[in-house]
């Protein structure tokens, strides 16, 4: 166990370290929390449905590792907020761009109701430009693959969840995928910037622009003009069917991949699969203003809410990645290192791991690795 612990150390906290930097402007930011002797204040959204229960872990294992925290909590209305025309309010947006930093549970918004996404609302409303999910085999569970290391770049903001929906007649709705050159051009450079700074030699642009020549065309074309000013690093190009094809054969292809919003979302979660799921997926948000949200991407999965079944491994590798973006990196060790030592050493593991324990069982037994 000792080392798997110590493998885990090198390649998943170097990579959750990575992912935090915007191209911009939020190392000043973690230089300001880091420097301050005073307790952070950070933004919680604890969520919906198993939300609350896995944020209440986060907040056990962070007191136990003494992280100078304080948590602004955040929850999902029950009304329309006509400011955000969504269940979120501005008050709460306000918090996360005071902050600067924040960390949210899952957020379920009703389906077919007319309500604007939560997660859209925070995207628009924050300017979180990059979603920035790294996916790694973890040592000590055991998956179908064992060498997986890769980071998947999404842009955040438009393409097809650019929310533009409407009916043309009864019967036939139209639906507009929105790509500008600002923001592909933005993203793109993210995702340069990230393989050159840390150590990552290729990064693929997905796309299906044989299709639609127009849109992801253009996004192709940012892509190709940032990458000229990186030649140290390997471009390439792979249409989107083709590259779920080829993660499912040998994931150990890819390094970087940096695609448009749609596909962004599909090919996370499949990479998540490659890996063990969403549960043990972290994920963070980067925004131009040096707002970093981190987030746990799985579902609020209702129907075991307030059950104590549930896996709280994703939020709190993202509340890592939080702590990491803060220049926290002592308690980010000790606390990565408990949650990985926790699951290889097997005894306990939540059901979607392949264990009986409840969500305090494996929460006290991170607690009890710290």
């Amino acid at each position: 166990m000792t080392m798997a612990a110590t493998f885990a150390k090198r390649l998943i906290g170097s990579r959750s370290s990575q992912i935090l930097g915007t191209v911009n402007s939020s190392s000043s930011a973690a230089r300001a929390f880091c420097s301050s002797t005073t307790p952070i204040t950070a933004t919680l959204f604890p969520g919906d449905g198993i939300g609350p229960e896995i944020a209440e872990s986060v907040k056990k294992v962070f007191t136990t590792a003494g992280v100078p925290i304080n948590w602004e909590e955040h929850y999902v209305s029950t009304e329309i907020d006509p400011r955000t025309q969504s269940f979120l309010t501005w008050e709460s947006l306000e918090s996360v761009r005071r902050n600067k930093v924040g960390l949210k549970g899952p957020m379920a918004t009703p389906i077919g109701k007319g309500h604007r996404s939560l997660n859209l609302t925070l995207r628009k409303e924050l300017n979180l430009y990059a979603n920035v999910r790294p996916c790694y085999s973890l040592p000590g569970y055991k998956t179908r693959y064992d060498d997986v290391n890769l980071i998947t770049i999404r842009e955040n903001t438009e393409g097809e969840y650019s929310g533009l929906e409407h009916q043309v007649v009864r019967g036939v709705v139209e639906s507009l995928k929105i790509i500008t050159r600002q923001a592909s051009l933005r993203v793109a450079e993210y995702a340069f910037h990230y393989a050159k700074t840390h150590g990552r030699e290729r990064v693929s642009a997905i796309h299906k622009a044989n299709i639609m020549q127009k849109t992801d065309g253009l996004f192709l074309k940012c892509c190709r003009e940032v990458a000229e000013k990186y030649p140290e690093i390997t471009y390439e190009e792979v249409v989107i069917d083709n590259c779920c094809m080829m993660l499912v054969k040998n994931p150990a292809l890819f390094d970087v991949l940096v695609m448009p919003n749609l596909y962004g979302d599909i090919i996370s979660d499949l990479c998540a699969g490659l890996v063990g799921g969403l549960g043990l997926t972290p994920s963070c948000n980067i925004g131009e203003d040096g707002v970093a949200l981190a987030e746990a991407v799985h579902g609020s999965a209702p129907d075991i809410a307030g059950k104590n079944l549930a896996n709280p491994t994703a939020l709190l590798l993202s509340g890592v990645m939080m702590l990491r973006h803060l220049k926290l990196n002592e308690q980010a060790e000790q606390i990565h290192s408990a949650i990985i030592n926790t699951i290889a050493e097997g005894k306990y593991r939540t059901a979607d791991l392949g264990g009986t324990s409840t969500t305090t069982e494996f929460t006290k037994a991170i607690c009890d690795h710290l």
